[in-house]
């Protein structure tokens, strides 16, 4: 060997030495027998430095790996006996390998495994055991090769193609016939045999019993035999946290729900009585967080997040059970207990700056709230019932009760609707026990005075749990007005703290929305409680108005909803709308005005985002609305009217464009819906507008509202369709022909969203029967559209975009395929539609395992036999006589292809359409 080169493998060599290496270590796995040369190395100790003989092994490796089969026989023979030799050497050693060169040492073992098991080495364990015999060196190496098998076979993170997984299962499948009792006899022997002179052995013996015990016959481990053993080795210090580990991958094993009940208490009652469950809070942490997974209940929520998976497993089971013991009746208790202490707060989470710690017990809240439901599942009389008793003799004193205590009272009864559920949150009908307690708890929440509690962790429960039972206030509606006053005083809407008042906002909403029939006597007080919260706020600098614009959003939408669902006759709901649309429509006025003077670019920024706010909250308003029959009864029409022409000025501002026509944008995709053909007069100025000076992502956002004008009012907007077609094109097309740096990721994704935005367009257009629109254009006009399509299916690798446009094309062959079409489009479709239909599939991009893909493809198919329905007979012999022989597509298939695009089942051709060219690809 090049012992030059074999110096740049000590880690502290300079870079030339270890380049030299690298091209050698490259070399020598290209050279047919430099592997020999390694393999000799290693069975004669030629190397003494470590890195050298793990070079040797890598080389070995990568012949086994990826060479093997050139191999002659008497070649692969040497590779088994270097193996063999090497062990063997390694009972003889005075120190033993490095750890990374015995690993090493065992990966090449298991590949040799996987390669030679099934045909050639069948013996290949007791060849491996006769060597080791119980020398603890041996043993080592064994242990260590048996591991790295298991990893080659089961490891779920190694990616193996199908042809190595039928390989895996069918040595599984041999080693349960042939070898596995001889395996699990040696395994009890090492443990037997070393658990008392070394303890390293034995971890590493049960973390193999562990691992195999996934795959094997359960009962070869799951016996007393070694059940005894494996709990006295829960004893010993150094062993127990494997003995844990092994115990936890026994119990998980899958098995019939009854012997899993069985193995579980079984193992409970040895556990108990060898005095497993009194567990010490000094004792070692990492201990116990392995053991908790055959526990219940732990201070420590790290421990007891483990438990809880083994928990919900346990209750799986006993759900499954016809009846309960009164033992296991007795667990569901101690869990149902257990999560009501472990979702209680403590004293140290920080309400105010929560940080990672109060992340991970959100989570782990979360955790636990899964558990209630899987108990509620198994016993819901007792989930109720024990809710209910911490619930009330906790709320009895709320005065003098810690607030995690009361939190956790609120929050459990909140719980119960998830864990209890029943259809449309109906809580209160239905099974008469349960409603009644439900209705008792929610009436002592809302009489008992705990709303005014003063942490915001109750008051938000509060507030939560009234919104998620909103339906017991239509069995009770008394209860109304001093949930609204909570809603609207310092405990909600104005309390000290912003978090409390941000969600507040959106739950006020949910309220009010949920309960419209029951506010129309609170409608007049709550509107003006909530004026001062409508005020948009001024951009300057330090005022500190009680809600975000998002949290305003919602009391927009609350008033709107009050306005318009009340009982009031017509013009007073228009008189309560004006009165709440007119200031913003004043303030809009002003703040465009000072937008239009500003020089300080921060200041535009701020003026323009007051101006998109006050855009947004006219927006929400109309939320109300379903369509405009309810405009109009309502007399709102013209209130919407007149925003429309207060906003619209702003599309003409030549400042902050981005922000004002992204707000006036979302105001008049609303008004189509809102006031319906009463919008049109004012598209056409607004689109010339947001056409002016575009980018990529202004053109994806305006072309949805012209998706919706167009699918909306179809020929009533033909004549202004017509006239602005080509702008928009221009448009699009201008962006999309600007040049961009080859590496520009965002670029690239913009202008395919954008290609996407074009072609959803002309499938609206052709989609709501407009082809004239596109037709109208001029010739020219018109060939530059269709070439744009059959780029978008055949050129861009984009499946989404694909799709559309054989949809798009399907859809011009039906309007424009026959005989009275279109001067020249007959020739199109030859020319053009007909090839785009086999290029796009053909190419290496157009991946067939891939469901867009396939959706595309799907829409292939029907536009060929589109084009097929409208051309007859004449199709199908342009395809057999010169498209597809073009293609040299061999005769034999042409009529098999022409015949599957002849049937009727139009499913039949889509299906044969992707074996097609699944064996066309290479």
């Amino acid at each position: 060997m090049d012992e030059q080169a074999l110096l740049g493998l000590n880690p502290n060599a300079d870079s030339d030495f270890r380049q030299r290496a690298l091209a050698y270590f490259e070399q020598l796995k290209i050279s047919p027998d430099a592997w020999q040369v390694c393999a000799e190395a290693l069975a004669q100790k030629t190397y003494s430095d470590d890195h050298v003989k793990f070079f040797c092994f890598q080389v070995l490796e990568h012949q086994v790996k990826y060479k093997y089969s050139e191999l002659s026989t008497a070649q692969q023979q040497l590779i088994r006996e270097t193996l063999l030799s090497w062990l063997q050497a390694q009972m003889q050693n005075p120190q033993p390998e490095k750890t990374f060169i015995r690993n090493k040492a065992a990966q090449v073992f298991a590949l040799l495994f996987v390669t030679e098991y099934l045909t050639k080495w069948p013996k290949f364990f007791f060849d491996i055991l006769s060597v080791v015999d119980l020398n603890p060196r041996g043993v080592d190496l064994y242990l260590r090769i048996l591991m790295a098998i298991d990893s080659e076979l089961v490891d779920r993170d190694v990616v193996h193609t199908s042809e190595e997984a039928r390989r895996n299962t069918l040595i599984k499948d041999t080693m349960r016939e042939q070898c596995i009792p001889n395996l699990v006899e040696s395994w009890y022997q090492i443990l037997h045999n070393y658990q008392y002179t070394n303890s390293e052995v034995l971890c590493q013996c049960l973390e193999v019993v562990g691992a195999y015990v996934s795959w094997i016959d359960l009962s070869l481990i799951a016996n007393d035999r070694f059940i005894n053993m494996l709990l006295g080795h829960m004893s010993v210090e150094v062993l127990r946290e494997e003995a844990c580990d092994c115990l936890f991958e026994i119990v998980n094993k899958g098995m019939d729900p009854v012997d899993k009940m069985k193995l579980v208490e079984s193992l409970c009652q040895v556990l108990q009585t060898a005095g497993f469950f009194s567990i010490d809070q000094e004792e070692d942490l990492d201990f116990v967080a392995r053991f908790s997974k055959l526990l219940l209940v732990h201070e420590d929520d790290d421990i007891s997040s483990n438990i809880i998976g083994f928990c919900y497993d346990y209750l799986h089971i006993l759900k499954q059970l016809p009846v309960l013991s009164d033992q296991q009746k007795a667990n569901v208790e101690a869990i149902m207990l257990a999560v009501m202490k472990k979702l209680t707060y403590d004293e140290e989470y920080n309400f105010e700056n929560e940080g990672e710690d109060e992340a991970m017990f959100v989570e782990y809240r979360k955790q636990l709230k899964l558990l209630l439901d899987r108990l509620a599942q198994v016993s819901p009389e007792l989930v109720l019932a024990s809710v209910r008793r911490v619930f009330s003799a906790t709320l009895q004193n709320w005065q003098t009760t810690r607030f995690m205590e009361v939190e956790v009272a609120v929050r459990l009864l909140y719980m119960l609707a998830e864990a209890l559920p029943v259809s449309h949150g109906a809580h209160f009908s239905g099974d008469v026990s349960k409603a009644s307690a439900l209705q008792d708890m929610m009436r002592t929440l809302v009489t008992s005075g705990v709303s005014s509690y003063q942490h915001t962790s109750v008051t938000l429960e509060f507030f939560e749990t009234v919104v998620r039972y909103e339906k017991f206030f239509t069995v009770e509606p008394q209860h109304i007005p001093c949930v609204l006053m909570a809603f609207l005083d310092h405990r909600g809407l104005w309390h000290s703290s912003a978090k409390v008042r941000s969600r507040t906002a959106y739950l006020f909403s949910r309220f009010v929305k949920s309960l419209n029939k029951q506010m129309n006597p609170y409608i007049e007080e709550i509107l003006n409680r909530i004026q001062d919260l409508l005020a948009l706020s001024p951009p300057e600098n330090g005022y500190q108005s009680l809600l975000s614009s998002d949290d305003q959003l919602f009391i927009y939408e609350t008033a709107g909803a009050l306005i318009v669902n009340s009982e009031y006759p017509a013009e007073n709901k228009q008189a309560l709308m004006k009165d709440l649309l007119t200031p913003l429509m004043e303030r809009f006025k002003v703040l465009l005005e000072k937008l239009m003077m500003a020089q300080d670019e921060e200041r535009q920024a701020s003026l323009a985002d007051s101006l998109n706010h006050a855009v947004g909250f006219a927006s929400r308003t109309s939320k109300a609305f379903s369509n405009k029959q309810t405009v109009k009864q309502c007399g709102c029409s013209q209130v919407y009217l007149d925003c429309l022409q207060t906003f619209l000025p702003a599309l003409s501002c030549p400042l902050q464009k981005d922000v004002l026509r992204s707000g006036v944008r979302t105001f008049l995709h609303r008004m189509i819906i809102c006031l319906e053909e009463e919008v049109l007069p004012f598209i056409p100025s607004a689109s010339e507008h947001m056409l002016k000076d575009c980018e990529a992502k202004d053109l994806q956002e305006f072309i949805p509202l012209i998706n919706q004008i167009t699918a909306k009012f179809k020929m009533q907007v033909s004549p202004f369709l017509q006239q602005m077609f080509m702008p928009l094109l221009h448009a699009i097309f201008e962006v999309l022909l600007r040049p961009a740096e080859d590496n520009d990721q965002s670029a690239a994704l913009e202008k395919q969203m954008l290609r996407r935005s074009y072609f959803a367009f002309l499938q609206t257009v052709t989609g709501s029967g407009m082809s004239e629109v596109i037709a109208n254009q001029g010739a020219e006009n018109v060939e530059q559209v269709l070439v744009t399509i059959i780029q978008g299916a055949v050129d861009y690798p984009d499946p989404i975009a694909q799709k559309t446009c054989f949809i798009i094309l399907s859809k011009l062959v039906e309007l424009w395929g026959g005989k009275d079409g279109p001067v020249g489009f007959a020739d199109f479709v030859y020319k053009h539609i007909v090839p785009a239909c086999f290029l796009a599939p053909l190419k290496q991009t157009f991946d067939l395992a891939d469901a867009q893909t396939v959706l595309a493809l799907s829409e292939c198919a029907v536009t060929l036999k589109t084009i097929h329905l409208k051309r007859g007979p004449e199709c199908v012999q342009y395809l057999q006589q010169e498209y597809l022989p073009s293609l040299q597509v061999a005769p034999e298939i042409i009529q098999e292809f022409c015949q599957a695009l002849q049937q009727p089942d139009a499913k039949v051709f889509k299906n044969y359409l992707k074996v097609f060219f699944q064996r066309a690809k290479p």
